[in-house]
């Protein structure tokens, strides 16, 4: 048997339980994503993704003040008064591009 050691973790629940049912669709168990993460940190000498602060910029609309919302809004009438329209693929440009989702 393979000298293995174990490692314990606290998650939340739903997270745990949301990655376990993509896990178990992929066919891998939890032990093996973990030891796929671990190689990966060895091979790439540190986090096998990028790690960075989320950006400045709003990502609801709910945390834009009035005057932001209203300023936002007033692009998209000057946009449409002008005769500018963006295409659903355009706007999924954009957000990928400025928020990267």
């Amino acid at each position: 048997m393979a000298n293995t050691s174990a490692v314990y973790a606290r998650i939340d629940t739903n997270l745990k339980e949301s990655a376990e049912s993509i896990l178990s669709q992929l066919g891998i168990s939890p032990s093996s994503a973990i030891q796929m993460l671990y190689s990966q940190i060895v091979l790439q000498k540190g986090m096998p993704f990028e790690l960075r602060l989320p950006s400045k910029k709003p990502l609801a609309l709910g945390s834009l003040t009035k005057e932001e919302l209203d300023l936002e809004l007033q692009k998209g009438i000057y946009s449409l008064n002008t005769g500018k329209a963006y295409s659903a693929d355009e706007v999924d440009d954009y957000f990928t591009k400025e928020y990267g989702i």
